[in-house]
This record gives C-alpha cells, sequence and structure tokens, in this order.
C-alpha cells in the first residue's frame, strides 16, 4: 500500500508559486530523502505533508485518505524538527510522555510506550534528568523518541542533524539509520542538504530545484546516473567536473572535441547528431593521472587540498574556463606549478545535451 501519495501538490504566497506540482509517491516502510540547495522548497513540501503549510493545489493521500483538509494532529504523523524543542523543566521521561498525556492515553500504555522508545534510542538510564544535564545528541534523541511513542504512520524528519558539530552527527546518523532497522515498516522522510546523510540514509532520494523534482533514485543510481546537469553536480563532493563539448562524429562510440583535444565517449541513447553542442562530465574521483600520450585534460596544479584519506588536486587547463579538480586516494606530493595529464576509463564519462539532460534520460 502506498504510504503517502502526491497528486499535482503546488504552494504559492500570493502570486509567488514556490512548489510546482510535485508529483510523488511514497510507498509503506521507505526511507524517503529531499534534498536541495536552500530555497529548493523541500521543507515547505514536508510542512505540506505534516499539515503545517495549507495545500495551494493538488491532492495529498496518506494511507489512500485525502488529507487535504485534515489538521496535522488528525494525520498520523510526528515530525522532529532541527530544534530539539524540548521542554527543560520536564525530565526525558515526562518530555516523551507528553503528547500522549496530552492525548489523555492510559498511562500503562505511556508508560510501555516511553521505556519501547528509549530502550531503541539507547535513552533507558537518562529518563529521570532534565535536559540541560544531556548532550546535544541525546537530546536530538529525546525529540526522535518524542515522536516514536506516537506510533505514527509516518516520521518526518526536517534537518534533525544540523544544531550538532561533526562527531555528533556521525553518531546521530548512525543512531537514526538503527531506528530505521528496528522499524522496518515505518516510513520515514528525511530534509536536509548533507549529502552524507542522504547518500548513506535513503532508499530513494528526491532532488528538488526550484519547487521542482529534479529526479528521483536509489542514492547509487542518482550517482551514477544524473538525469540532468542539475543533479549532476549537486550529487557528489567535489561537485561533477563539467565542460562545454561537441560531438564531431557518431559510430562505434561518440568522439567530442573537448578544450582542444578530441576523445571518445560511449555512444549515448539516443545517439546526438554530428556537430551537436553539449556538455561533458566526469566526476573528479574517477579521473587518474594518465601514463601515456593518451589524456583527457593536461593542465598545472594552482591548489591542493590534503584531506588525509584523499586528496583534491585542482588544475587549470588551457581552452577550460573552469579548475579541473582530481580526487586522489591519499596522501599525494604534488603542488603548485606541477604539471599533470589526466585521464578516465570511458564508462565513467557523462554526456548531456546543451539543455542540460543527460542523453541516458532523454
Amino acid at each position: 500500500m502506498t504510504a503517502l501519495d502526491l497528486k499535482n501538490i503546488q504552494k504559492s504566497y500570493g502570486a509567488t508559486k514556490v512548489i510546482h506540482g510535485i508529483d510523488l509517491k511514497i510507498e509503506d516502510g521507505e526511507f524517503i530523502v529531499f534534498v536541495g540547495p536552500s530555497g529548493c522548497g523541500k521543507s515547505t513540501l514536508l510542512r505540506m505533508i505534516a499539515g503545517l503549510e495549507n495545500i495551494s493545489g493538488g491532492d495529498m493521500f496518506i494511507g489512500g485518505e485525502r488529507v487535504n483538509d485534515i489538521p496535522p494532529s488528525q494525520r498520523g504523523i510526528a515530525m522532529v524538527f532541527q530544534s530539539y524543542a524540548l521542554y527543560p523543566h520536564m525530565t526525558v521521561y515526562d518530555n516523551m510522555a507528553f503528547g500522549m498525556k496530552i492525548a489523555k492515553a492510559p498511562k500503562d500504555e505511556i508508560d510501555k510506550r516511553v521505556h519501547a522508545a528509549a530502550e531503541i534510542l539507547q535513552l533507558t538510564p537518562y529518563l529521570g534528568r532534565l535536559p540541560k544535564a544531556l548532550s546535544g545528541g541525546q537530546r536530538q534523541r529525546v525529540a526522535i523518541g518524542r515522536a516514536i511513542v506516537r506510533n505514527p504512520k509516518v516520521f518526518l524528519f526536517d534537518e534533525p542533524l544540523s544544531n550538532l558539530d561533526a562527531a555528533l552527527r556521525v553518531a546521530t546518523r548512525i543512531e537514526i539509520a538503527k531506528l530505521k532497522s528496528s522499524m522496518p515498516e515505518t516510513t520515514m522522510i528525511y530534509v536536509t542538504h548533507d549529502q552524507v546523510e542522504a547518500m548513506t540514509l535513503a532508499d530513494r532520494i528526491v532532488v528538488l530545484s526550484s519547487g521542482h523534482i529534479e529526479q528521483v533514485g536509489a542514492p547509487i543510481d542518482l550517482y551514477e546516473k544524473p538525469a540532468n546537469l542539475f543533479v549532476a553536480r549537486f550529487i557528489g563532493s567535489p561537485a561533477m567536473n563539467i565542460q562545454p563539448a561537441r560531438v564531431e562524429r557518431t559510430g562505434d562510440n561518440t568522439l567530442i572535441s573537448l578544450g582542444g583535444r578530441k576523445t571518445t565517449v560511449p555512444i549515448p541513447s539516443p545517439e546526438p547528431l554530428s556537430g551537436t553542442r553539449c556538455h561533458f562530465g566526469v566526476r573528479p574521483e574517477d579521473l587518474r593521472i594518465a601514463d601515456k600520450d593518451d589524456f583527457l585534460f593536461e593542465g598545472d596544479v594552482h591548489f591542493v587540498e590534503r584531506l588525509g584519506e584523499v586528496t583534491n588536486v585542482y588544475l587549470h587547463v588551457k581552452d577550460v574556463d573552469d579548475a579541473i579538480v582530481v580526487k586522489l586516494a591519499g596522501v599525494q606530493k604534488y603542488a603548485k606549478g606541477d604539471r599533470l595529464r589526466i585521464t578516465a576509463a570511458p564508462e565513467k564519462m557523462h554526456l548531456f545535451s546543451e539543455e542540460g539532460r543527460s542523453f541516458l534520460h532523454i
């Protein structure tokens, strides 16, 4: 059964439209992640699902029931916000139990659910503490626990890790992954701008831009087969190298002109016509040092980022506007001014139309 079904969902503030006809089906038990740049509409869409924003157009169904006019409290949804929003004078137990107490649930049922949620989130030793005695990660887990005890149909997470430092983000992300594993039938929708969260948590990722869906798919599918230039640049860090190119001829392989050099790429489908302007793409991690005269780019090193596990090398290449980024494993000794030749396996190359659509998706 479909947990959520969004049909032509629209949102306007006066004459300004911010969500443009979203169509999306989310199945029971899926972990869906909304990603996109600031202002793309991901949090607005989440709030519309929660009922915190009115729907300007289209229909929304939860569990087969149309919910456009149903208030948030009756949608069977629990939401975890970026802010913990815990009551400072209440213990962890009371914070987690508060919603059920307001709903006048039986005390034994409240106690059962609170202790079950605390066990899942490893909060049992802290049930008697006040929020001020907890770390940031523990407070966020309390906020998640408060949502769990409501036994909702759908969990909504609105950038829940943004207020945590790097180490706590990793630890809490693992806790959320464990939570999903312990509740396999529960549908979860998660908003983030963090690619690592999206790639590691999601069953499917929804990439949004300016109120439109650019692509929906499994994390690796979006990484390996981006539908357009926006997704290609947004998924992956550093971003995919994109350069203007021109199709010279087609045949067993497509020959393109790229920055004064010619190279062949696997035949896209449909095959572009000779003379067509296009965009060539290759990810930094798919580039390698060329050991022969057969290379894609030749350029001078102008900046090096040594991160320990990888080294990012930025090259100035003749006839190429933007720097080419090469992501190499381990610590590399390259320095500013070094001249490098780089290449990539043909199957790692991407070709996009002049309008920005991948030839694999046209």
